[in-house]
């Protein structure tokens, strides 16, 4: 049956008390309520949930280990390898909260070939999140090669890096058969004009 709304109430007031719940529905909402300052002092709660049985539970508590530095790591390895594609896509964006380097070969594969494109977008978002050199070659590879949704997103994260290689990648995008990935490619070589005009002056 649904939460009542006296638990609901409840729950707003004060989300860790409902991390433990017997219903899944409150622990889902529990744990998606939780900021990163919650999400730290009840990390022994917490840490549980992302090997709950209820899958979007796990999806929750996922990304919420993104928030918790260093000590979700360990959790987020093991999640990596979760049947349920939304679990998958949680840990991507966790890895770019938490902008790990470690996770980059993680991220590159998964960008590459998960079977689900919201993974694969989430792994090259976070590529770019991480804002490490070594995320650099993966994401060349994304633009050039990747699902237009992909590029599209590539495009988008790989304008944090400072290569010589990006803008020739970009403007090739440009001329992407796809129109979605012309449009994205079209905004950033704009802003780069705009960028060097204001700087001229």
């Amino acid at each position: 049956m649904p939460p009542t709304r006296s638990q609901l109430a409840a729950l707003t007031h004060d989300p860790p008390s409902f991390l433990t719940s017997s219903d899944e529905v409150l622990r889902r909402m529990a744990v998606t309520a939780l900021d990163r300052s919650a999400a730290v002092t009840h990390f022994e709660f917490l840490a549980p949930l992302a090997q709950d049985d209820v899958a979007s539970v796990r999806t929750a508590a996922a990304e919420k280990l993104g928030l918790c530095g260093s000590a979700g790591a360990p959790l987020l390895e093991i999640l990596r390898s979760d049947p349920v594609a939304a679990v998958r896509e949680s840990v991507a964006t966790a890895y770019g909260e938490l902008r790990d380097p470690s996770a980059i070969p993680w991220l590159a594969k998964v960008g590459q070939s998960d079977e689900d494109r919201q993974v694969r977008e989430a792994a090259v978002a976070a590529l770019g999140a991480i804002d490490d050199d070594a995320a650099i070659e993966p994401l060349l590879a994304a633009v050039a090669e990747g699902p237009p949704q992909v590029r599209r997103r590539a495009i988008a994260a790989i304008t944090v890096y400072d290569d010589p290689r990006v803008e020739p990648a970009i403007r090739k995008a440009a001329l992407d058969r796809n129109p979605g990935v012309r449009e994205a490619a079209e905004m950033v070589v704009g802003r780069q004009i705009i960028a060097v005009t204001q700087h001229d002056h």
